[in-house]
């Protein structure tokens, strides 16, 4: 084995702090577990706290399948004043009198209500979107502004939880709840608002609460990570999202050399709608068969020996399946199956 490499293939919740970087918890899980492959399947700011995925040993190449998923947020919109990040750990830029109307509470809770949809987003100036090979981020904070283009995204829910501010005695801020489409900035949706309102805002806080299937409550602090280690682990076929068969000893062995697989040979299963505490108890059960044949271009996990060990992608021209990607030491599934 090469240094560096600990024979882990996992996928792990962390819960991160405010204050931290994602890649400061990335290079905190790579000491923890002794692996240099360590990733996360998408940044959280360092203001913000909350569900961030790591992805440890070979399982790193599931990165590109565990990022296309919807999230949910709690924020506070703070008012009055706009920065140059869009949080409060930029710097002031603008400042503006707050309208009245921010602390009448059926007016917020109609006003959030009108952001659910689909829409066109122009992301922050510090974000972490390349353009030609350079972050905006990294070109902002060197006084060179990148071009951005605006983005699809679509917020499924914006729901009002509460109005901060009334008294005088802290900011005018609202507390929302929000879940959105994949590359959706809050802190976008934040400035925006703002406009709308016609007085400039930013977020004040801001935790995530879930990534797809992976919610806040499955997630641990590092603290139990470095207590815990690979006993952490989550099941990475629930996380995907994606039907999955269970192999054989011959389609294990197809699949072990990347050989493509006729349709007849996977059986498709798919879990229950149900939460994970719903699936550990015994009356509940947790797979079940599925009756819709695949579709063309659809991604299928692969189970052996109770892990993980390919992702494979059907073809109907064909009616085969062919290997997208292919785990020789197959992904632990964890103790949430």
């Amino acid at each position: 084995m090469k240094r560096g490499e600990s024979g882990l293939c996992l996928v792990v919740g962390v819960d991160k702090p405010s204050g931290m970087t994602s890649h400061d918890v990335v290079s905190r899980a790579r000491r923890i577990f002794g692996e240099k492959r360590v990733g996360h399947t998408g940044t959280l700011d360092p203001l913000a706290s909350g569900v961030l995925p790591l992805c440890v040993g070979p399982a790193t190449r599931l990165d590109a399948y565990l990022t296309g998923h919807d999230k949910r947020y709690e924020v506070r919109v703070v008012f009055g004043a706009a920065t140059d990040t869009d949080d409060a750990q930029g710097q002031v830029i603008r400042t503006g009198d707050v309208p009245d109307e921010v602390f009448d509470p059926f007016f917020a809770r109609v006003f959030c209500a009108s952001l659910e949809g689909k829409s066109k987003q122009l992301p922050p100036v510090y974000s972490a979107i390349k353009v030609d090979g350079r972050k905006a981020c990294d070109e902002a904070r060197r006084g060179r502004i990148i071009n951005l283009e605006p983005r699809d995204i679509e917020v499924y829910r914006a729901e009002l939880l509460g109005i901060r501010g009334a008294d005088g005695a802290e900011p005018a801020a609202w507390d929302v709840a929000f879940h959105v489409s994949k590359g959706t900035y809050i802190r976008a949706l934040a400035r925006d608002m703002g406009a709308a309102l016609g007085c400039p805002a930013h977020v004040g806080a801001l935790r995530r609460t879930s990534v797809g299937e992976l919610t806040l409550d499955e997630c641990v602090s590092l603290e139990t990570l470095s207590e815990i280690g690979e006993r952490a682990a989550l099941d990475p076929v629930r996380l995907l999202g994606l039907r999955f068969a269970f192999a054989d000893e011959a389609v294990e062995r197809a699949v072990g050399n990347g050989n493509p697989l006729p349709a007849q040979a996977l059986e498709l299963c798919e879990r229950r709608r149900a939460t994970s505490a719903q699936e550990m108890c015994a009356c509940t059960a947790g797979v079940r068969e599925s009756c819709e044949p695949p579709r063309e271009g659809e991604l299928v996990a692969v189970v052996a020996r109770n892990k993980l060990v390919a992702v494979y992608e059907f073809e109907a021209a064909r009616a085969r399946y062919r290997a997208r990607c292919v785990f020789q030491t197959g992904v632990i599934r964890g103790c949430d199956i």
